[in-house]
Protein backbone atom coordinates (compact mmCIF):
# COMPACT_ATOMS: atom_id res chain seq x y z
CA UNK A 1 0.00 0.00 0.00
CA UNK A 2 1.64 3.30 -0.57
CA UNK A 3 1.61 6.02 1.40
CA UNK A 4 0.02 9.41 0.76
CA UNK A 5 1.60 12.26 -0.79
CA UNK A 6 0.86 14.61 2.30
CA UNK A 7 3.63 12.56 4.34
CA UNK A 8 6.59 14.14 2.47
CA UNK A 9 6.02 17.52 3.55
CA UNK A 10 7.89 18.86 7.07
CA UNK A 11 5.15 17.76 9.86
CA UNK A 12 4.42 20.14 13.35
CA UNK A 13 2.81 19.42 16.50
CA UNK A 14 0.04 21.49 15.74
CA UNK A 15 -0.20 19.76 12.53
CA UNK A 16 -1.02 16.62 13.53
CA UNK A 17 -3.64 17.98 16.03
CA UNK A 18 -5.24 18.15 12.93
CA UNK A 19 -5.37 14.69 11.77
CA UNK A 20 -7.95 12.37 12.11
CA UNK A 21 -9.01 10.41 14.99
CA UNK A 22 -8.83 6.85 13.13
CA UNK A 23 -7.23 4.36 15.41
CA UNK A 24 -3.80 5.52 14.19
CA UNK A 25 -0.93 7.08 16.25
CA UNK A 26 0.36 9.91 14.81
CA UNK A 27 4.11 11.27 16.20
CA UNK A 28 6.11 13.76 14.35
CA UNK A 29 9.99 14.01 15.13
CA UNK A 30 11.95 16.55 13.20
CA UNK A 31 9.34 17.21 11.07
CA UNK A 32 9.13 13.47 9.94
CA UNK A 33 5.90 12.33 10.36
CA UNK A 34 5.51 8.77 11.90
CA UNK A 35 2.03 6.55 11.26
CA UNK A 36 1.43 3.80 13.34
CA UNK A 37 -1.49 1.07 13.10
CA UNK A 38 -3.27 0.40 16.49
CA UNK A 39 -1.15 -2.73 18.09
CA UNK A 40 -2.67 -6.03 18.61
CA UNK A 41 -2.29 -9.22 20.55
CA UNK A 42 0.22 -9.72 23.25
CA UNK A 43 1.50 -5.76 22.91
CA UNK A 44 -1.24 -5.11 25.62
CA UNK A 45 -0.59 -7.47 28.14
CA UNK A 46 3.11 -6.72 28.44
CA UNK A 47 2.47 -2.96 28.75
CA UNK A 48 -0.32 -3.55 31.02
CA UNK A 49 2.49 -5.48 32.94
CA UNK A 50 4.69 -2.80 32.67
CA UNK A 51 2.48 0.03 34.20
CA UNK A 52 1.55 -2.52 36.91
CA UNK A 53 5.35 -2.95 38.08
CA UNK A 54 5.65 0.57 37.61
CA UNK A 55 2.40 2.11 39.17
CA UNK A 56 3.46 1.76 42.79
CA UNK A 57 6.89 2.58 42.65
CA UNK A 58 5.95 5.75 40.72
CA UNK A 59 3.92 7.12 43.90
CA UNK A 60 7.33 6.83 45.90
CA UNK A 61 9.03 8.99 43.12
CA UNK A 62 9.52 12.79 43.71
CA UNK A 63 6.55 14.87 44.59
CA UNK A 64 6.49 16.35 40.32
CA UNK A 65 6.69 12.60 38.63
CA UNK A 66 3.82 11.41 37.01
CA UNK A 67 3.51 7.88 35.34
CA UNK A 68 1.38 7.86 32.22
CA UNK A 69 0.69 5.95 29.02
CA UNK A 70 -0.78 6.20 25.38
CA UNK A 71 -2.60 7.95 24.68
CA UNK A 72 -0.78 11.02 25.60
CA UNK A 73 1.18 13.38 23.42
CA UNK A 74 4.59 14.58 24.50
CA UNK A 75 5.98 17.51 23.58
CA UNK A 76 9.44 18.26 25.39
CA UNK A 77 10.81 19.90 22.48
CA UNK A 78 8.96 22.52 19.83
CA UNK A 79 7.24 20.97 16.98
CA UNK A 80 7.84 17.22 17.69
CA UNK A 81 5.23 15.30 19.33
CA UNK A 82 5.25 12.13 20.41
CA UNK A 83 3.47 8.75 22.46
CA UNK A 84 5.38 6.52 24.04
CA UNK A 85 3.52 3.72 25.10
CA UNK A 86 4.84 4.25 28.87
CA UNK A 87 5.96 6.89 30.28
CA UNK A 88 7.23 8.96 33.92
CA UNK A 89 7.58 12.51 33.36
CA UNK A 90 8.31 15.53 35.51
CA UNK A 91 5.89 18.63 35.73
CA UNK A 92 6.69 22.20 35.13
CA UNK A 93 7.70 24.27 38.00
CA UNK A 94 3.80 25.80 38.53
CA UNK A 95 1.82 23.15 37.51
CA UNK A 96 0.08 21.12 40.10
CA UNK A 97 -0.88 18.37 37.90
CA UNK A 98 0.12 17.23 34.20
CA UNK A 99 -3.38 17.75 32.02
CA UNK A 100 -1.31 18.94 28.50
CA UNK A 101 1.65 17.95 26.88
CA UNK A 102 3.20 21.97 27.56
CA UNK A 103 3.02 21.18 30.95
CA UNK A 104 5.92 18.38 30.76
CA UNK A 105 8.93 19.49 31.86
CA UNK A 106 11.00 16.08 30.86
CA UNK A 107 10.90 12.47 30.71
CA UNK A 108 12.26 10.29 33.83
CA UNK A 109 11.66 7.48 31.64
CA UNK A 110 9.71 6.63 27.90
CA UNK A 111 9.01 2.93 27.04
CA UNK A 112 7.97 1.69 23.47
CA UNK A 113 6.98 -2.16 23.06
CA UNK A 114 8.19 -3.09 19.57
CA UNK A 115 5.94 -4.45 17.11
CA UNK A 116 6.87 -5.63 13.36
CA UNK A 117 5.74 -2.24 12.33
CA UNK A 118 7.39 -0.22 14.33
CA UNK A 119 11.03 -1.91 15.42
CA UNK A 120 13.28 0.21 12.96
CA UNK A 121 11.81 3.54 14.03
CA UNK A 122 11.70 3.08 17.67
CA UNK A 123 15.20 1.77 17.67
CA UNK A 124 15.97 4.22 15.32
CA UNK A 125 14.65 8.01 14.93
CA UNK A 126 12.77 7.66 17.88
CA UNK A 127 15.78 6.00 20.45
CA UNK A 128 18.26 9.14 18.59
CA UNK A 129 15.44 12.09 19.90
CA UNK A 130 14.78 10.90 22.81
CA UNK A 131 18.97 10.51 23.59
CA UNK A 132 19.23 14.05 21.79
CA UNK A 133 15.75 15.12 24.36
CA UNK A 134 17.88 13.80 27.21
CA UNK A 135 15.13 11.66 28.50
CA UNK A 136 16.92 9.96 31.22
CA UNK A 137 16.03 6.22 29.80
CA UNK A 138 14.15 4.78 27.07
CA UNK A 139 13.40 1.13 27.23
CA UNK A 140 13.07 -0.70 24.43
CA UNK A 141 10.69 -3.57 24.96
CA UNK A 142 11.18 -6.95 22.78
CA UNK A 143 8.58 -9.01 23.17
CA UNK A 144 10.67 -12.04 21.04
CA UNK A 145 13.59 -11.82 22.83
CA UNK A 146 11.81 -11.60 26.04
CA UNK A 147 14.42 -8.53 26.71
CA UNK A 148 14.43 -4.76 27.64
CA UNK A 149 16.78 -2.63 25.33
CA UNK A 150 18.07 0.18 27.89
CA UNK A 151 19.06 3.66 26.55
CA UNK A 152 20.32 6.58 28.61
CA UNK A 153 21.44 10.06 26.28
CA UNK A 154 24.95 9.30 26.27
CA UNK A 155 25.06 5.42 25.35
CA UNK A 156 26.58 4.36 22.19
CA UNK A 157 25.06 1.04 22.74
CA UNK A 158 21.85 -0.31 24.77
CA UNK A 159 22.37 -2.39 27.96
CA UNK A 160 20.32 -5.81 27.06
CA UNK A 161 18.40 -6.71 30.20
CA UNK A 162 17.05 -9.97 30.25
CA UNK A 163 17.08 -11.19 34.08
CA UNK A 164 16.51 -8.48 36.49
CA UNK A 165 15.37 -4.62 35.44
CA UNK A 166 16.95 -2.43 38.22
CA UNK A 167 15.80 1.48 37.76
CA UNK A 168 16.74 3.85 40.45
CA UNK A 169 15.61 7.24 38.66
CA UNK A 170 17.27 10.47 40.28
CA UNK A 171 15.39 11.50 43.45
CA UNK A 172 14.17 7.99 44.17
CA UNK A 173 14.79 6.84 47.46
CA UNK A 174 14.90 3.45 46.33
CA UNK A 175 14.95 1.55 43.28
CA UNK A 176 12.20 -0.55 41.00
CA UNK A 177 13.46 -4.16 40.38
CA UNK A 178 11.59 -6.03 37.62
CA UNK A 179 12.10 -9.61 37.52
CA UNK A 180 11.60 -10.18 33.38
CA UNK A 181 11.85 -13.52 32.93
CA UNK A 182 8.52 -13.80 35.32
CA UNK A 183 6.77 -10.37 33.80
CA UNK A 184 6.95 -11.85 30.26
CA UNK A 185 5.71 -15.18 31.54
CA UNK A 186 2.86 -13.72 33.16
CA UNK A 187 1.88 -11.27 30.36
CA UNK A 188 2.32 -13.38 27.90
CA UNK A 189 0.34 -16.76 29.59
CA UNK A 190 3.17 -19.10 29.19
Amino acid sequence: MAMPDFVERYWTAEDLLQLPDDGNRYECIDGVLLVTPAPRGNHFYVVDAFLEALREFARTLRPDAWLFHAPFDVEIWPQTLVEPHIFVARRKPGISRIMQPADIRDLLLAIEVLSPGTAHTDRGRKREFYQRAGVHEYWIVDLAARAVERWRPTDSRPEILSGTLRWHPEGATASLEIDLPSLFREALGE
